[in-house]
C-alpha cells in the first residue's frame, strides 16, 4: 500500500447524508437498488446505484445514514447518473456492508 499526503486526503469529500427513496433496479448486471440520498442544504439530493441488496432491504434502508463520497465525477450506470458514491466494506462473502455513523449526524456534515 502506498502512503498518501494529508493533502491527498483533503481532496475527497466524505459527507453524511440520508436515504430518503429506495428504488429496484431490475436492469443491474448485479442486484442493486437506486438510491436518493439528502446530503443536506448546500449538496440537495443526489441519486446513486448500490449493490447492497444482500444485506439490505428497501424498508431498512429508508432513513439509513451513510457515508457517500459526494466530489466524483457523476457516472452512468445503467439508466442512471450516479452522482455520488456511497460508502461500505465486503464482508466475508464480498457483500457490501454500508459505512454508517454510529449517532444521528447532521446531513451534509464533512467528515474530517
Amino acid at each position: 500500500m502506498a502512503n498518501i499526503e494529508w493533502q491527498d486526503f483533503e481532496k475527497v469529500e466524505l459527507r453524511v447524508g440520508t436515504i430518503v427513496k429506495v428504488l429496484q433496479f431490475p436492469e443491474a448486471r448485479k442486484p442493486a437498488f437506486i438510491l436518493e440520498i439528502d446530503l443536506g442544504s448546500d449538496l440537495g439530493i443526489k441519486k446513486s446505484s448500490a449493490q447492497i441488496t444482500h444485506h439490505y432491504s428497501e424498508k431498512e434502508l429508508l432513513g439509513k445514514q451513510v457515508v457517500c463520497v459526494t466530489n466524483f465525477a457523476p457516472k452512468q450506470i445503467g439508466k442512471i447518473m450516479s452522482e455520488v458514491l456511497i460508502t461500505g466494506f465486503p464482508d466475508q462473502n464480498g457483500d457490501v456492508i454500508l459505512c454508517t455513523p454510529d449517532k444521528l449526524t447532521p446531513k451534509g456534515a464533512k467528515l474530517f
